[in-house]
């Protein structure tokens, strides 16, 4: 197994995963879910420590440059949110229309008495050390600062802070990703919880979906075109990092795929240890359309009344509210939900209609997310003078 590349890998733990939860063996889905709950922990542990030692020691790489760079790769991943949403706004407004939603709330709405919920045999708490935002603040502070008053030492402390990271993700969260991945999709089609949704919400779900890979499609294309290289090549050497956002569901915990598959593009190992961690936190084009997707999805089916300025407002308010909530599994709609109460209206009943609906395909929103990081980061390589320089090297 550990022959094969990441992407067979993980497609075999998505198929095994399937069948398994398709076969209805409480106690096996049971152990999964153990290992889950227990892998999943250490993801949550973990992550400050990787946001820590990549950023931090990417930022103080690039030298002086590090702050306008900072600057910079905010400016786009927040342009990049925001065009994604009011092209979500722009295609829903006009699809909505024609397809029949008004029985989909009633059938989501009663799934929940009927699915059964296997619990794990045990859990092991690992709380992190520090939140997100935290780990962000500090990799800022350190990396800027050394960046600037030429700390060799600090420099060097987190070069080998970043090594001890990188040996982490290489040796114990690439290796288990598969068998984590093949317990998710296990759990889920054992709850039946996707299939129940999707057969009501196939359409709005295919539109979503297809937004997605517009989105992406034209992110690598601005990429491609900056970088002077061929879009769909880049799109494609990112389809690991793709299928492992569709198994953890958080942008964050897919980061060593990211990272991986975005160094394999060819941007420079700086530029990439400080865009991806910072651009899986702040970058949510997947997660915008299908909040906005959905959102007004829903506005149609109970008849409310919606335009461009309120939706874009509504938009403007995620890109910065979601930052909130980054390496954790449905974290976006959970942050989203102030908004859809305070600014679209929300009642407390659609609130959680809207978080049924969007955990349903969670999955595919931080897929996007996560392979749009690649794009931004071929951006902020060629604004900071580098050329791509691919490798075919496979990962062990």
């Amino acid at each position: 197994m550990k022959k094969l590349g990441l992407l067979p890998r993980l497609i075999i733990g998505i198929v095994f995963g399937i069948l398994i939860g398709m076969t209805e063996f409480d106690f096996i889905i049971r152990v999964l879910k153990t290992f889950n709950s227990v892998f999943g922990n250490f993801l949550t542990f973990v992550i400050p420590l990787i946001i820590i030692g990549f950023v931090a020691a990417g930022i103080a790489d690039l030298g002086k440059d590090a702050g306008r760079l900072l600057g910079v790769t905010v400016l786009i991943a927040y342009l990049s949110t925001i065009i994604s949403g009011s092209l979500a706004y722009f295609v829903d407004s006009v699809l909505f229309q024609k397809l029949h939603l008004e029985d989909a709330a009633s059938t989501i709405m009663s799934l929940d008495e009927s699915v059964t919920i296997l619990n794990p045999l045990f859990t092991i708490d690992m709380p992190p050390i520090m939140g997100v935002m935290t780990a962000l603040l500090i990799a800022f502070t350190l990396g800027i600062g050394a960046a600037v008053v030429n700390g060799e030492i600090l420099k060097k402390a987190m070069k080998e802070f970043q090594a001890i990271i990188e040996k982490v993700i290489t040796n114990i969260i690439i290796p288990l990703l598969p068998l984590h991945i093949c317990g998710i999709f296990a759990n889920l089609t054992f709850e039946g919880k996707t299939a129940a949704i999707m057969s009501v919400f196939v359409k709005v779900f295919m539109i979503i979906i297809a937004l997605h890979i517009v989105i992406l499609l034209f992110q690598y294309t601005v990429a491609g075109t900056v970088a002077g290289a061929n879009p769909l090549k880049l799109l494609k050497t990112m389809i690991p990092a793709y299928l492992a956002a569709v198994g953890t569901q958080s942008s964050a915990a897919a980061i060593p795929v990211t990272l991986v598959q975005t160094k394999k593009n060819g941007v420079s190992d700086g530029v990439a240890d400080f865009a991806v961690p910072l651009c899986a936190t702040i970058h949510l084009s997947g997660s915008t359309i299908t909040l906005t997707s959905c959102s007004l999805a829903l506005m149609t089916i109970y008849g409310m009344p919606h335009n461009f300025t309120l939706m874009f407002g509504f938009i403007l308010m995620l890109g910065i509210t979601m930052v909130a909530a980054p390496g954790v599994p449905g974290g976006a709609v959970m942050a989203a939900l102030g908004l859809l109460g305070s600014m679209l209206n929300f009642s407390p009943e659609l609130q959680s209609l809207m978080i049924a609906l969007y955990l349903t395909q969670d999955s595919f929103g931080t897929a996007c997310n996560v392979t749009g990081d690649g794009a931004i980061a071929i951006i902020v390589n060629r604004i900071a003078g580098f050329k791509l320089n691919p490798t075919t090297k496979e990962e062990a």
